[in-house]
């Protein structure tokens, strides 16, 4: 089996964060890797990952960073390969990683999801894993329809919770 998605975190301190993305493309049955490489610590080992990826089979790399938040961008400096960063919630609350990863010069697109919103790029890189499998593309409809069912079904337990000023 070849890992179609490549999970990137600049440290294993991320991973009960993007645990999420591992867990939704495992349930859609996506090969997947997940490996730790720092844009600062360990830059020629990502300059390698990078130009190597697309040959051994990467379609979609999710980038996680916090702080200076350089890993998404820096890899998506030496790819062509679509990469979904995900800012990492570490000083001020995340809006610093969002904005370093949202920040990117022309040319260099990062698509960029919410802080520790893991499981957002892992649906991401599904959609666009699936605009060229059909079988992929109907488990995500099946994934949306499940996310509708739980909000109708939330709604109308809604409809029970009692309250002496709650009208309806």
């Amino acid at each position: 089996m070849q890992a179609l998605v490549s999970i990137i975190m600049g440290s294993t301190s991320d991973l009960p964060v993007m645990e999420a993305a591992a867990k939704f493309l495992n349930d859609m049955q996506i090969p997947f890797e997940i490996n730790a490489l720092s844009a600062h610590r360990t830059p020629d080992k990502v300059e390698e990952f990078a130009k190597g990826a697309y040959d051994r089979g990467i379609r979609v790399i999710i980038a996680a960073a916090g702080m200076a938040a350089h890993l998404p961008g820096v890899i998506a400096a030496l790819t062509s390969i679509p990469v979904i960063g995900v800012p990492m919630k570490a000083t001020l609350e995340g809006i610093d990683s969002m904005l370093a990863i949202i920040q990117m010069p022309p040319g260099v697109p990062v698509a960029t999801v919410g802080i520790n919103a893991a499981q957002n790029s892992a649906i991401l890189a599904t959609e666009i894993l699936a605009v060229s499998d059909h079988a992929l593309y109907q488990k995500l409809i099946e994934f949306k329809e499940e996310l509708k069912k739980k909000i109708v079904k939330a709604n109308e337990e809604l409809a029970h919770v009692k309250y002496d000023f709650k009208v309806g």
